[in-house]
């Protein structure tokens, strides 16, 4: 027997335990900080000019130096770095004054000595490309040769197939039309021209048997007035 519509005399109790103050996950304290703007997002260190020159000759030397096992601090790396950009910028400063301080007369003749060895350089490259494409111009017109002879092989030979096929139903057709014209003459070939008899062409009663074939058989329909019975009382006793 069930017990579930009887009350609860003796209701569950709980334990006595110290509990705290309870509190939902979403009413704890969140976002108690605010986030600051990193490198590459437009914060203020964006706007300055960065050296990059320095940083790579400064990666550079970093990788080189942990390569052959050696420590590199930063401000080595530095100062290698603000050594080698002078020095190759003293190098460019260089070679600008031995232009200005060139003669012109040297200057103009090196120049159009440079300018006759482009002009060369471009002609022999004319003429390696003249040659190719002349080279290529034979091979295209011998290959369009034989295209076209092999294009004449294929019509000709496709002529005499032609003509072969209309001789051989030439020759079919007068063939048949000596023999119409051998056996057409009934008199000359009576043979050919027999007249087939039936069996019942010569009797007196013919065609006994017509109008049976087409003899309704009975159906059978779901309504009085249309039934065969119905329609043979009407048509005997109702005129």
């Amino acid at each position: 027997m069930t017990t579930a519509h009887r009350p609860t005399f003796d209701p569950a109790r709980g334990k006595e335990a110290q509990r705290g103050p309870a509190y939902h996950q979403r009413l704890l304290p969140a976002h108690m900080t605010l986030k600051h703007r990193q490198a590459g997002q437009g914060g203020t260190g964006d706007n300055e000019t960065r050296d990059l020159r320095a940083e790579l000759l400064k990666a550079e030397a970093a990788h080189y130096a942990k390569k052959n096992g050696n420590t590199l601090s930063d401000d080595a790396g530095d100062a290698e770095a603000s050594s080698a950009a002078p020095k190759r910028t003293i190098e460019a400063a260089t070679a600008d004054e031995e232009d200005q301080n060139e003669d012109p007369e040297v200057k103009r003749r090196r120049l159009i000595l440079q300018e006759a060895k482009d002009i060369d350089a471009d002609s022999e490259n004319s003429s390696d490309e003249s040659s190719d494409s002349s080279d290529d111009d034979d091979d295209e017109e011998d290959e369009q040769a034989e295209l076209m002879r092999e294009l004449e092989k294929i019509k000709r030979e496709r002529a005499e197939a032609k003509a072969k096929e209309e001789a051989e139903r030439a020759a079919k057709e007068q063939e048949q039309r000596e023999v119409d014209i051998a056996r057409g003459n009934p008199l000359l070939n009576p043979g050919d021209f027999n007249i087939k008899r039936r069996w019942d062409d010569d009797v007196v009663f013919k065609n006994q048997a017509k109008g049976t074939e087409d003899k309704k058989k009975k159906e059978f329909v779901n309504d009085l007035l249309r039934s065969d019975f119905h329609k043979r009382f009407m048509s005997k006793y109702v005129r």
